[in-house]
Formats: C-alpha cells, sequence, structure tokens
C-alpha cells in the first residue's frame, strides 16, 4: 500500500495556513484545477448548450472541493485523486448548495442588480458554516438551520473569519471576471479565471477541512487516514526509526542491521532509506552506499519518484564519479529528466554510460542522439558529437530516429 502523508491534528494552524496555500498546487489536486481550468473552454459553446455546461463543470469543482474538506477532515495530507471520496451524500449535497447559489446570483444579475453583492457577502459569511457542518454532520436539514450556523462560528471562533475572507476573494474574481472579458480576448480571459477561481475554492476547502480536523474531537469525527497509516505499518516504521536513532550513537552497525530487514521486507518510506544512508556514511562503507543507491533508485523510479530517485544518483555520483545506475530503464528516464532539468552534465555522463552498457538495447540510438545535442551544445564538443552520429548511423541504419540522427549532424557538420 502506497504511503499515506498525514497532519498532525495538533499542529498550529498557522503552519496549516501556510502550507495551504500550496496545496490546490500538490499531486492530484495540480491536475484536477488544470483539468478543470480547460473544461470551462465548454463555455464558449453556443446558447444554452454552453451555459449547461458551464454549471456541469462547476458541479465538478464544488464536488471535489467538497472531496477535499472531507479528505483534508480525516487527516490526509495530499489532496485526494478525482472521485476517490467515493459516492459521499455530503459532497453531493454540498454541491447542490453551490449550484442552488449561483442560480441565485444569476437571478440577482437579471432581476435585481442590486441586490448582487448582499447575496455574494451574505453567502460568504454562512457558507463556511453550511459547508462544514455537512462535513462533519452529513445531515443537510441541520447543515440549513441558522441556529445551527451560530453553534458552528462560534465553534472555530475568529478562525472562521479565514475561509469567509477567501470566499469574498472569490466573489470579487467574480466580479473581475465579467470585467476582464471586455478588456481581454475571452480565449485568454476564460482560463485566467477558470483557474484562480478553482485554486480559491480548492484552497478554501482544505482549510475548512483542516480546521474541522483539528477540532474532529468535539465534533465525533474520527479521522481515516491515522487508522489506514497503522493498518499499512506506517506507526510501526516511525517506532523503528526511533529505536535506530536512539542506538545510532552507540552502536551504529547495530542500528544499520535493525533497517536492514525492514528495507527487504516491503517498499519503505524514505525516513527509513535516508537514515539507512547515514549509517553507511558514519561507517565509510562506500560500496554498501553504491548498492543501496541502485537498489534505492529502482524503487523510486517504479514509484514514479524520478526526481527524487536523481536525487540518490547525484549522491552516488559524488561518491563514485563512473558511478551507473545497473537498469538501462533507470540510467535512461534519469537521463531524459535530467536533460529536461537543464543538468547538462548529467545528463551526458548517463548517456555516456548507457551507450557503455548496453550498446545493443533498442533505445541506444534514443540516447545516442540526446548525447549527441547534448555534445552540440558546446562547440568545442561538435566532434566528438558528430562521431557519435556517425557510428550510431553506421550501426542502426533502419531505426525510426535515423532521420533525426542525419539532421543533427548536417546541422552541426554542414559541409561534411
Amino acid at each position: 500500500m502506497p504511503r499515506i502523508e498525514l497532519v498532525a491534528a495538533d499542529a498550529a494552524f498557522g503552519e496549516r495556513l501556510r502550507s495551504g496555500f500550496g496545496y490546490p498546487l500538490r499531486g492530484a489536486g495540480l491536475a484536477t484545477c488544470a483539468v478543470l481550468t480547460l473544461i470551462h473552454y465548454v463555455g464558449l459553446l453556443p446558447s444554452w448548450i454552453g451555459a449547461l455546461a458551464s454549471a456541469l463543470v462547476w458541479a465538478a469543482t464544488w464536488r471535489y472541493a467538497a472531496d477535499c474538506l472531507l479528505h483534508t477532515a480525516h487527516g490526509y495530507a495530499d489532496p485526494p485523486d478525482v472521485g476517490s471520496e467515493g459516492n459521499n451524500a455530503s459532497g453531493w449535497a454540498l454541491t447542490a448548495i453551490h449550484l442552488l447559489l449561483v442560480a441565485l446570483c444569476v437571478l440577482a444579475i437579471v432581476f435585481f442588480p442590486h441586490l448582487l453583492w448582499p447575496v455574494l457577502i451574505v453567502s460568504a459569511l454562512l457558507l463556511p458554516a453550511i459547508d462544514m457542518s455537512l462535513a462533519f454532520d452529513g445531515n443537510l436539514a441541520l447543515a440549513l438551520n441558522p441556529l445551527h450556523w451560530q453553534r458552528v462560528i462560534a465553534g472555530f471562533g475568529m478562525a472562521y473569519l479565514i475561509p469567509v475572507a477567501i470566499n469574498l476573494l472569490l466573489a470579487l474574481i467574480l466580479v473581475l471576471a465579467s470585467i476582464s472579458t471586455a478588456l481581454l480576448p475571452r480565449l485568454l480571459a476564460l482560463p485566467l479565471f477558470a483557474f484562480a477561481s478553482t485554486y480559491l475554492i480548492v484552497l478554501a476547502f482544505h482549510l475548512m477541512g483542516a480546521m474541522i480536523h483539528q477540532r474532529h474531537e468535539r465534533f465525533g469525527i474520527q479521522p481515516e487516514a491515522p487508522k489506514l497509516a497503522r493498518a499499512g505499518g506506517q506507526d510501526a516504521d516511525e517506532q523503528l526509526l526511533d529505536e535506530v536513532n536512539a542506538l545510532a550513537p552507540a552502536d551504529p552497525a547495530a542500528a544499520t542491521r535493525m533497517l536492514v530487514a525492514r528495507l527487504q521486507d516491503r517498499a519503505a518510506p524514505a525516513p527509513l532509506h535516508l537514515a539507512y544512508r547515514q549509517l553507511l556514511q558514519r561507517q565509510n562503507l562506500r560500496d554498501g552506499l553504491l548498492v543501496h543507491g541502485q537498489i534505492w533508485m529502482a524503487a523510486l523510479i517504479a514509484q514514479g519518484e524520478s526526481r527524487r530517485a536523481l536525487g540518490v544518483l547525484q549522491d552516488c555520483c559524488g561518491i563514485d564519479a563512473d558511478f551507473i545506475p545497473d537498469d538501462p530503464r533507470t540510467c535512461g528516464e534519469l537521463a531524459d529528466l535530467a536533460a529536461r532539468l537543464g543538468m547538462r552534465r548529467l545528463a551526458l555522463h548517463l548517456c555516456r554510460g548507457y551507450l557503455a552498457h548496453w550498446p545493443r538495447d533498442p533505445q541506444l540510438p534514443h540516447y545516442g542522439l540526446l548525447a549527441a545535442r547534448l555534445l552540440g551544445e558546446q562547440a568545442e564538443q561538435h566532434g566528438e558529437a558528430v562521431q557519435l552520429l556517425d557510428q550510431l548511423a553506421g550501426a542502426w541504419p533502419d531505426h525510426p530516429q535515423r532521420a533525426q540522427i542525419r539532421a543533427l549532424r548536417q546541422q552541426l557538420a554542414p559541409s561534411a
């Protein structure tokens, strides 16, 4: 089971607030915000079709935001995948309430324009109480009870003003969006407005979830994230790490042995791997660090954590300048990543290692071509790049990338 990132219920709200601004931009949150932003282009469809499609997109936005609220309230640190909260009745009720608010705003704009701002302000003040009540009570009738709003607001104190402020900012953006469409091309104004709105909605619901999580005992909620973490053995990992850290100063070899069995058992979290490497460094076990680097890099690549694997690679290269991953997939993926990140020297080192270790691998022309491009960035290395391209053309005459190989060679040595 993948590691579950948790947030302590007693974490200071100031810290939750600071980290919260990055919440919609992490993992599934960023992907969802980006996709929802692009889907807003359906609003350009003609007549009622565009209006209906836009309403469905807003419904999807609030549905995902409701998932974020519930996910955070249960102690999860990262945004949920789309639909991970299941067909939760509270989430659908939240969505329906916000769609009703949109309908009221449309009616105000069309028939009573002077009432638009009062509707927006009252909504900004009351919606957090309704949303949070639905999250921890799951009772729509109770959430719509004005007497219950007062109890909810009193229960959160001054912290309640945070989601209110975000809702007011969102209302302001809605007004500015109507103005910006007249000042900017709609194709540009639409995604800017849509992304800002989606970001703020997810942020507001996440912070409301954090407020509930901090007070979960008061509202009778049992956060599920810590339970799942315990079921997956994460508490045992933290206890093991504490024991290793206590033993390491007196007997680093024994502390190392404690970690070996756990690292071999199943996918271990990064803190255990880092502790293991620190123990090996303390004992000057250079070969052990390199062997562990190979194993951990392969595991990280399999888990989709290629950037962390690149960090492990750099650490190993600092120990042995000739170090190369022992698997072509790992080596190749890290070479591509290093090139994308502008780490030219490291990418070239990996490409050269690929060419030397797997000369008949079907992907070799790709990494040979990448190496030639990197060499071609330096005038003094053009000769080496041309020589490499000639070798590729001769060894792989029928490869799909042969045209690219010829084109790059012509570019680097047009007179040849």
